[in-house]
């Protein structure tokens, strides 16, 4: 009977212990505890990408910072394979993906997002010399494409009915095209536009073909308290023309969504 009681008393004093420790914060919370806010991204000019002493920079990342400067903490930029990004995100291993993401349905549906902040589109990006050949969707059914896995440009080629080598960066799908493995592939506009013509990383290769228009947002953890705080972070950060000066300085200016 003593041997029960003092079970009994065992169980009472622990299960307290148990119940507090297994309680978990909001996603708020559980950044500031833990002092950093850790951004899921890829390689991906000119919003998320490395400069010579292999610091992230870019406009996504730049903004990144300010907002977790805002909340105390330091942000931390993980790699991810975009075709997991949701995955990596409901493990915890990131909080949140920002990356030039398009606020798509499977997005919305699967993510608490942010308000969006950046317009956008999906081109055809092919060898300049060709450029003139393919300027209309139909014209470019015949071609081999790549494209990054499980991004909107997929999407896009998807809904044509053309089948695409996947890559898993945008990057290495302009890296295809530039060496000649590929005839085209489908990127983000705002990378076109910084990676590819005179002056550029490829200036040998043009982008055509426009397929959608979309805007860019933030996503986080279903029910994340984080994604309310960068809304109103993005609000507060373009009155105070902050966003319009990290934007300038990447010359992305125009695609700014106003608040």
């Amino acid at each position: 009977m003593k041997k029960l009681l003092l079970l009994a008393i065992a169980i009472a004093v622990c299960c307290p212990l148990f119940a507090q420790g297994g309680k978990e914060g909001s996603d708020l919370e559980l950044v500031q505890s833990r002092g950093t806010l850790v951004v899921g991204i890829t390689d991906f000019a000119p919003m998320d990408y490395k400069d010579g002493s292999g610091t992230w920079i870019g406009f996504d990342a730049d903004l990144a910072k300010a907002f977790a400067k805002s909340l105390g903490v330091e942000a931390v930029f993980v790699e991810i394979d975009w075709d997991n990004k949701l995955t990596e995100l409901n493990t915890k291993n990131i909080d949140c993906i920002w990356n030039g993401m398009t606020l798509d349905e499977g997005v919305l549906v699967s993510m608490e997002t942010s308000k969006a902040y950046m317009n956008n589109a999906q081109v055809v990006v092919v060898p300049k010399e060709k450029g003139t050949k393919y300027g209309t969707a139909d014209s470019i059914k015949g071609l081999r494409f790549a494209v990054e896995s499980g991004s909107a440009g997929a999407a896009q080629l998807e809904s044509l009915g053309i089948e695409y080598i996947g890559m898993q960066t945008q990057a290495d799908a302009l890296l295809e095209v530039a060496s000649g493995a590929s005839d085209a592939c489908v990127i983000d506009l705002l990378m076109a536009c910084a990676m590819t013509g005179e002056g550029t990383s490829y200036p040998n290769l043009s982008y055509t073909v426009k397929l959608n228009d979309e805007e860019y947002g933030v996503g986080f953890r279903k029910g994340s308290d984080l994604a309310a705080r960068l809304d109103d972070f993005l609000v507060s950060s373009f009155e105070s023309g902050k966003t319009l000066e990290i934007a300038m300085k990447y010359d992305v200016q125009g695609a700014l969504v106003s608040f």
